[in-house]
């Protein structure tokens, strides 16, 4: 019921319980049949892949991860790929992991790495070769990491709330920003914005403001 609603209103949303726990086929199903037909999905690759295993020896939690949400069908967007501060950037690894997903699944891809060392000009290259998109974030390690970066065809905003992580609200001004910035970056990519700041409930109250920008 609470999915339903949310989507009358909202066009999108980001599946984050899929880090933690794995969902079966037919509730990636449910969901998709919840929601009207340009609804999108975006997926969060669960935590053994990503922080427990660190991108190494993880094709079996691969396959898995990606046949329970093909449930989504053409409502799966991209596939989110949140690293710990812990995983630094590390060419060999990173290639071969994105070897062995690129050869499972051709879809969109976003990163939020979270080590100063991806945000090199090396690493930037090696995920516009896989076409993976780097996530702005906020708030960010790097001043860079504010903006999207890494393969353009897809630009993504995660916004975790600052200056208190979590828990602030963002202001009207900034709103007023992102939602021109949202704009301009529409005409050339899939443009996507997530609000972490949910601790608080801001994060709701936020998504509608930018929604409202968005659609006058």
């Amino acid at each position: 019921m609470h999915l339903e609603k949310y989507a009358a209103i909202l066009t999108a949303a980001e599946i984050n319980s899929s880090f933690h726990r794995s969902h079966e086929l037919d509730t990636y199903r449910k969901w998709a049949g919840a929601t009207p037909r340009q609804f999108r999905f975006a997926v969060k690759f669960p935590r053994i892949i990503t922080h427990d295993r660190q991108l190494l020896r993880v094709k079996l939690p691969l396959e898995h991860f990606l046949k329970e949400s093909s449930g989504l069908k053409g409502k799966r967007g991209p596939l989110l790929i949140q690293l710990p501060p812990s995983c630094a950037f590390e060419r060999r690894r990173v290639r071969r992991f994105l070897d062995t997903l690129r050869a499972l699944y051709a879809g969109p891809l976003v990163c939020e790495p979270r080590h100063e060392t991806w945000f090199s000009t090396i690493a930037s290259e090696l995920l516009v070769s896989y076409r993976v998109a780097r996530v702005a974030t906020d708030p960010a390690i790097l001043e860079v990491g504010k903006r999207p970066g890494a393969w353009g065809g897809i630009v993504y905003f995660r916004l975790h709330g600052s200056p208190h992580k979590y828990w602030s609200r963002y202001s009207e001004e900034y709103i007023d920003v992102l939602a021109r910035t949202l704009k301009q970056q529409s005409q050339s990519a899939d443009t996507w914005c997530i609000f972490d700041n949910t601790a608080s409930g801001a994060a709701i109250e936020n998504a509608l403001e930018l929604h409202r920008r968005l659609v006058t």
